[in-house]
């Protein structure tokens, strides 16, 4: 008895966890991925222009922590392994190089895929920079954004990963080109 009483539990939880609305079965329309592309695709344009300027200017990280939940990291996949930390720990480790070399980072291409309230987006990368010699630098690799949908359905940066391309580690065919 005391076994049936359990699995009539169990059967009773399951059910009300296996529920869907009718609005859930429903795939998400070509209209609301196209809306939550160009939302997410605006949040990545932004990224890129808030980091991006010539040497001396300074850049508006008021604006940039409005992009990123509170708890975002950002971590760099270098030769010596990985490098990274909060949004802080990147403004204050990038934020003199950004002013004192410039830096002006573009994205190539973006791939985007979008499930419920969660996001990736692959977005390849050119950067350009001044070198302290006085000679302009490139960099070229890909940047890893994952998005999570707030409640107002504002599309805020979680994190991103990156790599920055090297010969034996080229950019993708694919993903090489311009947007």
């Amino acid at each position: 008895m005391r076994t049936s009483l359990t699995l009539a539990a169990c059967a009773l939880i399951l059910t009300g966890c296996a529920s869907i609305s009718d609005s859930e079965k429903r795939p998400m329309t070509s209209a609301a991925r196209s809306a939550d592309a160009a939302a997410i695709e605006a949040t990545l344009d932004a990224v890129y222009a808030v980091i991006s300027g010539p040497v001396g200017q300074p850049r508006d990280f008021t604006r940039m922590r409005t992009l990123f939940t509170p708890e975002a990291r950002l971590t760099a996949i270098t030769p010596q392994g990985l490098r990274g930390g909060t949004l802080d720990d990147y403004i204050a480790r990038s934020g003199p190089f950004l002013f004192e070399q410039g830096f002006t980072e573009t994205a190539l291409v973006n791939r985007v895929e979008v499930y419920g309230d969660l996001a990736q987006a692959w977005s390849s990368y050119r950067g350009s920079f001044l070198n302290k010699d006085g000679t302009r630098g490139q960099v070229e690799g890909i940047n890893s954004f994952q998005l999570v949908r707030q409640p107002g359905g504002r599309w805020l940066v979680q994190s991103i990963l990156w790599q920055a391309a090297t010969p034996d580690n080229p950019l993708p065919a694919d993903m090489a080109g311009r947007r």
